[in-house]
């Protein structure tokens, strides 16, 4: 598929009306949330509790967590689809909770992951279903810009039946884009798809956005989406973000222990600091910054490699998930000790379950709450 920007000529923009709830300040960012909370019965916790977080034009921020995190209430109460108990969404710099503003005049795009398309409609058709607000001269030709965009015009006149996922996902998106919202919501889009299918079809999502200039929110539980696809993400816990950052940021610099397991796996040691260094189950490791006294530290799987040195630690290998180019093993350290860790391997050597060996940790850790 080759993706081609949106044209930007004067008949273009000229036909480009606000949507209702949108703003035209150009210093407006696409979306504010002021501590929002949602109870879905009093007395029981809040599914979204005092959520603050910022999405700046172009973003492409996602919303991730384990099942019941909050992640999906928070997409569904910034779409209007639900009514926060407390706290503020703006889209576009215009508040939307008070008075509360009903989904179809706020301006955003909403993509589901059973992509909800009109099967009795054909691509084209459903694209301009979306565009019923412009002047009928108008629709047809920002439907097959929007089509052209996504790289689906020669497929206009087929029948979602007659695409395959990727591509009626590509026609969900398309509809969605084709009124030019404020903000487009992403709700587990990619989930349906086959694995090699949902890599493709990210990847060439990710790009019409970019190419679009559309700031998107993506709700995932999945931890390699959400890095790829993301500028930031939000991971969340219980209704509250426990860190928000870049990709790399928060899979590196990981703020609590639940940080570290969920984004990528790690294991955290237990051990006494002094300084930059930690006096752990693996000995003394070195650490990204300085702490004092009692401290869990994460090293992740990466960080750890089999030696020769007599005078690394000895470990166990339990098992081993092999991929092809690399293989994560399982180990328990020696000594009578019940703790396992993970140690992920690119040099090709094959070792076998019940093997003994000896590792090492390669890369200063990090202490985490």
């Amino acid at each position: 598929m080759t993706v081609q920007p949106i044209p930007a000529s004067p008949s273009f923009i000229k036909n480009t009306e606000p949507m209702p709830g949108r703003t035209s300040a150009p210093d407006s960012v696409p979306l504010d949330l002021q501590g929002l909370t949602k109870r879905y019965a009093p007395g029981l916790p809040p599914v979204v509790d005092h959520l603050s977080l910022t999405a700046q034009p172009g973003e492409l921020l996602t919303l991730l967590g384990p099942s019941g995190c909050g992640k999906t209430t928070t997409l569904r109460l910034i779409a209007g689809l639900e009514r926060p108990d407390a706290g503020t969404v703006s889209i576009g710099g215009r508040e939307m909770s008070a008075p509360f503003v009903p989904p179809e005049r706020r301006g955003v795009g909403l993509v589901f992951q059973d992509y909800a398309l009109f099967p009795h409609l054909s691509v084209l058709g459903n694209v301009l279903f979306g565009l019923q607000h412009l002047p009928r001269a108008q629709r047809l030709p920002r439907a097959r810009e929007t089509l052209a965009l996504v790289g689906l015009t020669v497929f206009e006149s087929r029948m979602p039946h007659q695409l395959s996922g990727g591509q009626q996902q590509r026609v969900a998106l398309a509809r969605a884009l084709a009124p030019r919202p404020a903000l487009l919501l992403l709700d587990e889009p990619f989930s349906n798809l086959d694995a090699q299918l949902r890599h493709s079809t990210r990847q060439e999502v990710r790009a019409i956005l970019r190419h679009s200039g559309t700031t998107a929110i993506l709700v995932t539980h999945d931890q390699e989406e959400a890095l790829a696809f993301s500028d930031r993400l939000v991971l969340m816990r219980g209704g509250k973000a426990e860190q928000i950052g870049t990709p790399a940021e928060v899979y590196t610099r990981p703020a609590t222990a639940f940080v570290a397991n969920f984004l990528g796996r790690s294991n955290l040691l237990s051990g006494t600091a002094d300084r930059f260094m930690a006096r752990t189950a693996l000995g003394i490791v070195p650490l990204v910054e300085a702490a004092s006294g009692p401290v869990l530290v994460s090293v992740r799987p990466e960080h750890l490699a089999f030696t020769d040195d007599p005078a690394a630690t000895e470990v166990t290998v339990l098992a081993r998930e092999f991929r092809g180019r690399d293989a994560t093993y399982t180990v328990r350290l020696a000594g009578g000790g019940a703790q396992e860790l993970l140690v992920h391997d690119t040099t090709g050597l094959i070792r076998a379950e019940g093997e003994q060996a000896r590792i090492l940790v390669t890369q200063p850790a990090r202490p985490v709450s």
